[in-house]
């Protein structure tokens, strides 16, 4: 009952098109968290926005910060199969959970694929029983709240951000370390006064919503670089920024001048360069070799040198984190659903790359990564997406393609995405479950199924492998 009523709320994840201004008001969250006397004040928080990578750049900082001896609180969006992978506590104090996986043996899954993968499930998930007594707790301060509230009714999003702050703060984290929804300026989020703010590579998306020009999407992201009042008043606030375009790095800079915050960069400020076993990073925070990542592409290294530089501003409020640490933190962090294989015969890749940035970045991934015959690509994507352009790159990866559609009100119809791959054989698959069927049917031993367009796609498959 309690699961049923947090699932009434508007979730705008699941909205084909709304207005975004229009629908979000900072002042609505801040009102209700006020309510509740302000449980995010209590809080030592990371904030991370961005265009990519910022599920990954979080999972970095959190299982390094993990590794110095910290808990930490883990607030990510959106999930894959299971909305309690969002809120999340990891502590070395802590055993991970059992995973619910098979033996690599077992035939399971569409086609019934053999060799599957022993996947790292979502460590630390809050459990289902604390969720409905949060809820319990909170319904009568969000039937008061939405019955006066001037702003209009809480949504999904916004309830479960507030939960996460009062999980957090209940269970005596060091640090939450949270990631923006969409945006930046107007998120739910972005009611913290950070201790570092975070920007990874801020690219073209949500252009109805955030604008049409990477200096207005840019402006929204760096809306989280804000003066703010906590115990750590001496300081000026920290932002740490992955590489972006000259468009994009301007409105940075000028929002860190605007409110006095220390700007490190990525490439400019903190450099880093692969080496034989793994990289190196050189900066203002100092020089560490023989670091070493176990997700897949060269997109994840910029976000580890992102989190390195995040952990290690740290500094700047008399908080070390060692060398050792970092290494043991980066080695360790899994994030599941990006490049993540989830069968080895056939082969099996799943990605949640859903932007134009997104989708190079993982066509790069798979050619330096994996070895295969031909590539079968099942395709799905949202509709506030840039078709054209995720089409465009992973056209070029793809020998036949396989066009299909979460199970959402946001998802393209799969024909009328056929347009994009005029030369290659296509197949109109009406769930993702038959795309699979139909993908790992027709793979070799050789062949690489890869399945990615949207994380709502990507979620689905990985339901379809691990349960």
């Amino acid at each position: 009952e309690a699961l049923q009523y947090l699932n009434s709320f508007v979730n705008y994840e699941k909205e084909k098109d709304y207005p975004y201004r229009k629908s979000f008001k900072l002042e609505k969250m801040e009102g209700f968290l006020k309510l509740l006397k302000n449980p995010q004040e209590s809080l030592s928080c990371l904030h991370i926005a961005g265009s990519k990578g910022k599920g990954s750049t979080c999972a970095f900082i959190a299982y390094i910060l993990r590794e110095a001896g910290f808990k930490i609180g883990l607030y990510t969006s959106p999930h894959l199969v299971d909305f309690r992978e969002r809120i999340r506590i990891l502590s070395k104090q802590q055993k991970p959970e059992t995973s619910n996986q098979s033996a690599p043996a077992k035939r399971s899954g569409p086609g019934k694929p053999e060799g599957r993968e022993r996947r790292t499930e979502f460590e630390g998930m809050i459990s289902k029983k604390e969720i409905v007594n949060l809820i319990e707790r909170l319904k009568p301060f969000i039937e008061k709240y939405n019955r006066t509230s001037q702003y209009g009714s809480l949504t999904f999003f916004e309830v479960y951000t507030t939960l996460a702050f009062i999980y957090f703060k209940e269970k005596k984290v060091d640090f939450a370390v949270l990631e923006t929804g969409l945006g930046g300026r107007l998120d739910a989020t972005n009611v913290v006064n950070a201790l570092v703010s975070v920007l990874t590579p801020i690219s073209y998306e949500h252009m109805q919503k955030l604008g049409e020009t990477l200096k207005a999407i840019a402006a929204q992201k760096a809306g989280i670089i804000k003066v703010h009042s906590s115990q750590f008043t001496v300081h000026s606030p920290v932002v740490i920024t992955a590489p972006q375009e000259e468009e994009a790095i301007k409105v940075i800079r000028k929002k860190c001048k605007k409110v006095g915050a220390k700007l490190s960069e990525i490439g400019k400020d903190i450099r880093y360069r692969k080496t034989k076993n793994g990289f190196s990073v050189k900066g203002i925070y100092g020089r560490y070799a023989d670091l070493r990542i176990r997700l897949i592409g060269s997109h994840q290294l910029i976000n580890a040198v992102v989190a390195i530089s995040a952990v290690r501003a740290l500094q700047s409020y008399s908080i070390k984190v060692g060398i050792d640490s970092i290494r043991r933190g980066l080695y360790n962090t899994v994030w599941p659903g990006r490049c993540e294989v989830l069968s080895r015969n056939p082969l099996v890749v799943l990605d949640g790359a859903q932007n134009l940035a997104s989708a190079g970045a993982l066509k790069e991934a798979v050619k330096e990564n994996f070895n295969y015959g031909r590539l079968i690509l099942v395709l799905g994507i949202s509709n506030d997406k840039d078709r054209a352009g995720i089409c465009g790159q992973l056209d070029e990866l793809a020998d036949e393609i396989i066009l299909t559609k979460a199970d959402s009100p946001r998802a393209v119809e799969p024909g009328c995405l056929a347009k994009y791959f005029k030369d290659k054989k296509t197949h109109i698959a009406g769930t993702v479950k038959e795309a699979l069927g139909l993908a790992v049917k027709k793979a070799n031993a050789r062949d690489l199924v890869l399945v990615t367009g949207s994380l709502f796609v990507a979620g689905e498959a990985r339901k379809l492998f691990i349960l």
